[in-house]
């Protein structure tokens, strides 16, 4: 006797009813809503398939959400928040009871070598964590990894990013200990090394350790995005770039799919003067950061296009190709609306257009610099702010303007105190030297040589003190390249010349670095520095 037919169909329909209700009655489901997930399809802008590296990890769930699972962790390495956050969000709606589903979310907000999490990412990824605390079904390895980010959500509005990174960095040193031969507690374990390093130590000890971590790990994981991302942000800086100069070269083909991954190598090829390499670098991602933005229908441009871009007028400059340096400040001149609002939008508005002013000596314009962008929320964004007044400081000191000067000087000590009342040490120093600098040049203007010398020299030691953030590829004037131009005014061309070369080993191929030590030595007659210094220089083909 055949089915009826119609019987089927109407079981068929009450199933999926059923199924419907199941879901909707699921006790996660309002914690799940109050989160306000991103969702969507993954975006896209480089090669056809997704490609964003290789990574493995074993969950509890379905086989469909392991491969998603690998996915969204794919992405997370490298950075590409946003698409990875819609990666666990369609997990927690495939499977709820997907425990590190959860736990993505959670490092998804969290961004540890960035900024910290704004407050509506901070309590999303508190909610995160406490769902995933309360779901019964998972490994103690899995709950494992969900305490180690927990101990950075924990009592997040009773300590500061700082405490809490280092809470992250000693939970993750334990999950690493605990699990030798798991590779993602390995990475991750590298990962918050480098989010608790401090900027202020010279002897780089964290980075020194995740490197030692990461090349360990390297050679059985050769196309793993994190791996190869880390270790170039284990040697960003100027001792250690030599480092990670073959994986800046790799990086790009592993996460081709990525802007991120196609800028990241920049950072080692500016830190060693690479002009070429971080020009394509940065072309390239620059172009997948717009189709991005397209692909998305985002009503304006995305946060990582002017990254990029930043990076991008650095490197022309130094090539000395202001022509194309002055194209990019152009097109940023059309650029109103940037998604998302944050630092490194204040950042690439402030420096793109000091860097190519003060790069240039073009005072007069440095002196009446104004954002192209009037309403943007300037207060929120200190530090970005100061180079505007820095960049006015010293294009009003250089046309004798010194009034003018006095005010951006005490523009730039209020900054320095909202700071200061902040508790961003970092940030604070990286005024103070911009102050310093400017008070400096300000006091030999006014004929105090001594005392111009000695606060010009306080910025070089201070700034050599710091690192440079990852948001910068560098100072918009190297506080030592500015030592070495004063002391070029003070007829002290034996100092200028030291001066001008402990700058260069620290900013390999820097343009004005170049030329003041070529200027120096012809003062100085030393004949085989001038030819040395003239073959380093773009005219000779560099």
């Amino acid at each position: 006797m055949k089915p009826d037919r119609s019987a089927l169909l109407q079981l068929f329909a009450i199933a999926i009813l059923f199924s419907c209700k199941s879901k909707e009655s699921n006790p996660l489901s309002p914690l799940i809503k109050d989160m306000s997930l991103k969702r969507g399809e993954v975006i896209s802008c480089g090669p056809a398939g997704k490609e964003f590296g290789s990574v493995s990890f074993e969950i509890t769930g379905s086989q469909k959400i392991k491969e998603d699972f690998s996915l969204g962790l794919a992405l997370l390495h490298s950075f590409e928040y946003d698409e990875a956050e819609k990666v666990f969000a369609h997990i927690i709606d495939e499977e709820p009871e997907c425990a590190m589903a959860y736990w993505g979310v959670a490092m998804s907000n969290f961004h540890p070598v960035w900024a910290p999490p704004l407050e509506p990412e901070l309590t999303k990824g508190t909610k995160a964590i406490q769902i995933a605390r309360t779901i019964k079904n998972k490994t103690p390895r899995e709950n494992d990894y969900i305490e180690a980010i927990g101990a950075y959500y924990d009592k997040a509005k009773e300590a500061d990013h700082r405490t809490r990174a280092l809470r992250f960095e000693k939970a993750s040193e334990t999950l690493y200990n605990k699990y030798p031969d798991d590779k993602e507690a390995v990475v991750f374990y590298a990962l918050s090394l480098n989010a608790a390093a401090d900027p202020t130590d010279k002897t780089f000890a964290k980075q020194k350790k995740a490197g030692d971590i990461l090349n360990a790990l390297y050679p059985d994981q050769p196309n793993h995005p994190g791996v190869v991302h880390y270790i170039i942000h284990t040697y960003d800086s100027p001792e250690l770039a030599h480092l990670g100069l073959d994986a800046a070269r790799k990086y790009a083909s592993i996460a081709p799919s990525s802007a991120h991954a196609l800028h990241m190598p920049s950072h080692i090829f500016t830190r060693l003067g690479l002009w070429k390499e971080c020009i394509n670098s940065n072309i390239a991602s620059v172009s997948s950061a717009q189709c991005y933005a397209q692909q998305t229908g985002m009503d304006g441009h995305w946060d990582e296009e002017l990254h990029g871009m930043d990076y991008l007028v650095y490197a022309y400059l130094q090539k000395g190709d202001n022509e194309s340096a002055k194209r990019q400040w152009d097109y940023l001149k059309t650029i109103t609306k940037v998604h998302p609002t944050n630092f490194k939008v204040a950042y690439a508005f402030a420096s793109i257009p000091s860097r190519y002013l003060l790069e240039n000596k073009l005072w007069k314009e440095a002196s009446s610099l104004e954002p192209h962008v009037k309403d943007f929320s300037w207060k929120e964004y200190p530090w970005q702010k100061a180079i505007l007044h820095f960049t006015r400081a010293m294009g009003s000191i250089n046309t004798n303007n010194l009034a003018q000067a006095e005010a951006e000087c005490k523009e730039l000590q209020s900054l320095h105190a909202k700071l200061i009342q902040l508790k961003d040490a970092y940030k604070a120093a990286q005024v103070e030297i911009q102050l310093k600098t400017a008070q400096a040049w300000l006091q030999l203007k006014k004929g105090n040589r001594n005392e111009a010398l000695q606060q010009m020299q306080f910025a070089a030691q201070l700034e050599d003190k710091t690192e440079k953030h990852p948001v910068t590829p560098g100072e918009v004037l190297p506080a030592k390249e500015l030592l070495g131009d004063m002391l070029m005014e003070l007829n002290r061309y034996d100092a200028a010349l030291a001066v001008y070369e402990e700058n260069l080993a620290k900013h390999p191929n820097r343009l004005n670095g170049l030329y003041g030590a070529r200027l120096a030595a012809e003062k100085l007659g030393n004949m085989e520095k001038v030819n040395l210094y003239q073959k380093q220089l773009p005219s000779a083909g560099r």
